[in-house]
């Protein structure tokens, strides 16, 4: 069994009603209806999501490739979250050379991912290089104070705001903005504040 770091989920050892599982749940749920073809669940963690893709969206997915960095996690998604569809592999994600390795993708997920990787521009150029021409990439992260700022998670390199965020995606040709509080995601209506952006790219 995988140890709880704080903030990796792992919903076996969690109760259905925390807050941060129903969240992390939720963006999966979100995304579905944009998936189609390969799809690459970036930073996959422990396997939940791509298991949840790979139900959810059978009919139109060719395969999905779960990839984290941590070879015991990696493991354990393969015993615990087995789908036909699905596979996971120990990758970096700001390897150079990822996208000559896999790829590429119709589809790519990344979910609370980049806010803990110092070198962001090099994931998300990586995110850009493994998307075939024409493909969905659907990213979130929590606001903050501002790329690089000192916030309250231990985890966390970066922390964006709103306008530090919608600048990860000027490489591609269009992107939708929504917002999550909770488990409720809308495009943004003035006066309210949100803890979490997400946004649906194509290339």
């Amino acid at each position: 069994m995988l140890e709880d770091t704080g903030e990796r989920i792992i919903p076996e050892l969690m109760k259905p009603t925390n807050g941060m599982l129903l969240e992390h749940l939720a963006r999966y749920y979100f995304a579905a209806p944009y998936v189609n073809g390969t799809v690459l669940d970036f930073a996959t963690g422990a396997g939940y999501g791509a298991h949840m893709i790979a139900k959810l969206c059978k009919s139109r997915t060719e395969a999905v490739l779960g990839v984290d960095i941590d070879p015991a996690v990696v493991e354990y998604a393969r015993q615990t979250y087995y789908h036909p569809l699905v596979s996971y592999a120990v990758h970096d994600v700001l390897d150079p050379k990822l996208s000559q390795q896999i790829g590429p993708f119709d589809t790519i997920l990344s979910f609370e991912t980049v806010e803990h990787i110092a070198d962001d521009e090099r994931f998300m150029q990586n995110c850009y290089d493994l998307l075939k021409p024409g493909g969905t990439l659907v990213l979130s992260s929590p606001f903050g104070a501002g790329r690089g700022k000192p916030c309250l998670s231990p985890w966390h390199v970066h922390q964006y705001t709103e306008d530090e965020f919608r600048q990860l995606f000027r490489q591609f040709d269009s992107v939708e903005y929504y917002y999550q509080h909770g488990v409720l995601f809308e495009p943004k209506r003035e006066g309210v504040r949100y803890p979490f952006g997400i946004a649906v790219c194509k290339k």
